[in-house]
This record gives C-alpha cells, structure tokens and sequence, in this order.
C-alpha cells in the first residue's frame, strides 16, 4: 500500500527482458529483498540491492499494462516506498495495482503551475469523478474535470509537484499510467450486485 506521495526520482541504469535497475542512492540503503517499491506507480518486488542502485522483476502482465516496458537507461521515474504505520497518510490509499495507461493531450500553463489533459481508456471513465483521487505515475492528485465526451480527465499540478516528480517533463503524447481510487472501485462493484439482485 501506497499514498501517491512521490518521495524520490530515480534513473534507470539497466533495462533487460523481466529485469529493471534503478538508481536513487537515498533509498536503497533503506529497501530489502522481497519487499515493495512502486516505480512510476507499479509495485514493484526488490529482488537485489547493490551500493545506490535497487533490481526489480517486471513480468510481461505489468509491461503490456504499464509504461515501464517503454523506459530506457537514463529515463527518470518517480520512486515511493510502501506505507507504514510510523507514516502519515498524506495523499490517498494507493495499491500500486495499475489499471492502464493514459496519454496526454494537453499541457496548459497557468498561474500557479500547469494544468494538464489526459485521455481516459472509456473502461476506466466510470470511476473517475471530479475532485475525486486519481493516481498519475504515482503521483496523488485530485480530478479538476471529467469530461466523458472524451473521455478525458484533466489536473492541476503546483510548482511543486512539477519539480520533485517527473510530471515537469509531460509533454503530449507522453504515455503515463492511472490507478483509479480503490473506493470508487468497490462502490462500483457493490452497486453493480444490488442492481442484479
């Protein structure tokens, strides 16, 4: 479990077929083998640790479903290890489960920050909800609209996110992965048995 509070960017050293390197000297010291980091947002298993560089399994489920199959040495990647109990909740509960992939479409700068557009897969559009959560690369943010026409769904980022993740480098077209609210999930799937029963 996660919050969506990136706490590093990492670069990936390495890339071979079900086998990422990445290098972030601050958090390795602090990870163990068999335990959890989510990389752009995918849980991930620390399967080796060496100096400031951690080694992770991606199996081919999580590359067809998430951006890390298209990363190359030298791409940057937000990094958040696991929530404990002694760690505040700062952001929302995060599985690291990514649901898909998301491009965006647009990058609008505005006073304080930028304000971003991403097309939405039309399976995940119904759990997706103004001032709701949504995880982007890993990142917590609040839904600023919906629009289902799209469908699309658009964020405000502060100065701030853009400079501590990766977000300050989106561009369009940039292909990121979502992770809708767990909540919103389950209520769709409570309300969907009551309808049938």
């Amino acid at each position: 479990m996660f919050t969506g509070i990136v706490e590093a960017v990492g670069h990936v050293v390495d890339w071979r077929q079900g086998h990422l390197a990445v290098r972030r000297a601050e958090l390795a010291p602090d990870l163990t083998i068999g335990g959890s980091i989510a990389v752009n947002g995918v849980c991930l298993t620390v399967v080796e640790v060496e100096g400031d560089t951690f080694f992770a399994d991606v199996v081919p489920e999580t590359r067809a479903r998430s951006n890390l199959g298209r990363l190359r040495s030298g791409d940057a990647v937000n990094l958040e290890r696991p929530l404990t109990l002694g760690r505040g909740l700062d952001g929302h509960l995060v599985q690291g489960h990514v649901d898909g992939t998301a491009e965006v479409t647009a990058v609008r700068p505005v006073e304080l920050g930028r304000e971003l557009t991403f097309s939405l897969p039309r399976e995940l559009a119904p759990f997706v909800a103004e001032k709701g959560s949504i995880t982007v690369d890993g990142v917590s943010l609040t839904v600023a609209g919906v629009d289902d026409a799209g469908p699309t769904f658009s964020v405000a980022l502060i100065p701030h996110t853009l400079a501590v993740t990766i977000a300050g480098s989106y561009v369009p077209s940039t292909l990121v992965n979502v992770e809708v609210d767990v909540v919103a999930r389950y209520v769709a799937r409570l309300v969907g048995q009551a309808e049938r029963s």
